[in-house]
C-alpha cells in the first residue's frame, strides 16, 4: 500500500521547483513527447536530418535500455523515482508486463501532469498504475514494497545520495534490483563542479549537482546493496543529444557544452545496477 507523503517531507530544492513548475519541459522541442531525458541514440541514424519522431524514440529507447537491465519484469512491482510527466512510467507498464508500477516525483506539478496525461490508462488499469509525490531521500512507502526500483535522469538532482541509497535498499524486497541512469562526473577531481558551473547554467543555478559516479556507487554499497556496477553509455548519448540540441536551438545554444565537458573527461552518462541481497 502507498502511504501519503509525510508532513516532514523534504523541501523541493528551489532550482527544481522552478524548472519543473510553471513550464512543462516535456512539451518543449528539446525534449518532446512528454519525456525528459537526453536520449539513447544507438538505433537512430544521427548523421542525417533528425525528426521529432527520432527524438521521441531516443527517449523511449533510453527507458528500454534501462528496463532491459532488470531481470524479467512480468508480474512484478516496480517504482520509478523521479517519474516526471509519467511518459516513461506508462511505457514501462505497457511494454514490460509489470503487475503494478508507481511513479514518484518530488514536484506536485509533475504528479498532476502525469495523472492528466495518463488519465485513460489510470482509468482502465487503476490497480496497475499510480503516481505519488515523494522525495528520493524520504520515500513514502512501506519497507520491501517493490521488486524493482529504477530512475531515469533524475539522480543528478538528488541532494543526499546517502539517504537515497538507504531508501532504495529499504523499499526493495530481499533479492530486489535497482537501476539508476543519469549523468555524473567521472571522478571526484577538485574543480569539476566549478568547470561545469562555468559552462552549463543547470549546474550554475543548482538544478543539477556535480555528483561523482563513485559517490552514487558508494551510497548504494553503504546501504547494503551488492553486485553494483556502473557502466558508461556515453557513446549512445552525447553525440545524438548534441546534434538534437543543434537541430532545435542552433549552434550557439549553451546546452551544447554538455558534449564539450564530456570530451574534456569531466562528465559521462552511466547506468548503475545494484541488488538487495536475499535473506
Amino acid at each position: 500500500m502507498i502511504r501519503e507523503p509525510e508532513h516532514n517531507q523534504r523541501p523541493i530544492p528551489p532550482a527544481v521547483q522552478e524548472a519543473y513548475g510553471a513550464d512543462d519541459l516535456g512539451t518543449k522541442p528539446i525534449f518532446a513527447g512528454g519525456f525528459i531525458n537526453f536520449g539513447h541514440w544507438q538505433a537512430i541514424d544521427i548523421s542525417s536530418g533528425l525528426s521529432h519522431e527520432d527524438r521521441v524514440r531516443s527517449q523511449q529507447d533510453m527507458y528500454r535500455h534501462i528496463l532491459n537491465a532488470l531481470p524479467p519484469t512480468e508480474q512484478r512491482r516496480a517504482l520509478e523515482v523521479g517519474s516526471g510527466t509519467g511518459a516513461g512510467t506508462a511505457l514501462a507498464l505497457q511494454e514490460y508486463g509489470f503487475a503494478q508500477i508507481t511513479g514518484m516525483d518530488i514536484h506536485p506539478r509533475q504528479i498532476e501532469r502525469a495523472q492528466q496525461s495518463n488519465s485513460r490508462l489510470l482509468a482502465e488499469r487503476p490497480e496497475h498504475l499510480g503516481f505519488v509525490q515523494g522525495a528520493a531521500e524520504s520515500m513514502p512507502f512501506d519497507d520491501e514494497e517493490f521488486d524493482f526500483l529504477y530512475s531515469v535522469e533524475a539522480a543528478q538532482h538528488f541532494s543526499d545520495l546517502t539517504a537515497f541509497g538507504r531508501e532504495t535498499a529499504r523499499v526493495l524486497r530481499p533479492g530486489g534490483h535497482a537501476v539508476i541512469a543519469s549523468f555524473f562526473t567521472t571522478d571526484d577531481t577538485p574543480g569539476h563542479a566549478e568547470r561545469l558551473a562555468a559552462l552549463l547554467d543547470c549546474y550554475a543555478n543548482g538544478l543539477d549537482l556535480a555528483h561523482p559516479v563513485t559517490h552514487v556507487v558508494d551510497a548504494l554499497a553503504q546501504a547494503g546493496l551488492t553486485h553494483i556496477r556502473a557502466i558508461s553509455i556515453g557513446p549512445a548519448v552525447w553525440q545524438g543529444w548534441d546534434r538534437w540540441i543543434n537541430h532545435v536551438s542552433g549552434p550557439d545554444a549553451w546546452p551544447r557544452n554538455f558534449l564539450r565537458v564530456h570530451e574534456e573527461g569531466i562528465l559521462d552518462y552511466y547506468v548503475i545496477t545494484a541488488t538487495r541481497p536475499a535473506d
